[in-house]
């Protein structure tokens, strides 16, 4: 049995449904049970945290980084680092933004450097890029072309319901991978 958590800050709902998306993928696998948490509930699901084989952090990406609740999520999560309580756990990340950039990687690098701080193995999309030659298409599963973790997009005067489905096809691959590997990791 894998447990996967994944926590996340969102803003405006858009960062929620990508959660979702992430969860869906990860429960297609038989054994995994997640568990999704805010930031705003952090505080009271250290335990569930400690506990899991794998720790998928989602943030918006607003002015070039990490959302404020997330970062302050991070830097509480300082605590478990002095223990090196979730060394060796999996890590992965994910980020929403309007723009088809919008600096995204500097938030996923954020996360990252999160992970390595806290002695994690982190997985990527695993995934070529979508929609870059004239025979792809913005259906096309990594659409936004990320390697180091998942970048969604939608318009910012459209709510979380205008989001890609092919963002959300990835979101779901993104969940399931780190649920293999959750599943393969050796048990100490």
């Amino acid at each position: 049995m894998s447990k996967i958590a994944i926590v996340y800050h969102s803003g405006y709902g858009h960062t929620a449904e990508i959660a979702k998306a992430v969860a869906r993928g990860a429960a297609q696998l038989s054994g995994v049970t997640v568990q999704s948490i805010s930031v705003a509930d952090a505080d009271r699901r250290w335990e569930d945290l400690a506990a899991a084989d794998a720790i998928i952090f989602g943030a918006p990406t607003y002015m070039g980084s990490a959302s404020a609740p997330f970062k302050a999520f991070a830097d509480a999560s300082s605590k478990v680092w002095f223990t090196q309580g979730w060394k060796d756990k999996i890590a992965a990340g994910f980020t929403h933004s309007g723009s088809v950039n919008g600096d995204k990687y500097n938030t996923i690098n954020q996360m990252f450097t999160l992970a390595m701080q806290h002695g994690m193995v982190w997985v990527g999309l695993g995934l070529m890029p979508g929609n870059n030659s004239s025979k792809g298409s913005p259906e096309d599963l990594n659409r936004m072309g990320s390697f180091t973790g998942l970048m969604t997009q939608s318009n910012v005067d459209q709510g979380a319901d205008a989001i890609p489905a092919s963002d959300l096809k990835t979101a779901e691959h993104l969940g399931r991978r780190v649920a293999q590997f959750a599943a393969a990791r050796p048990r100490a």
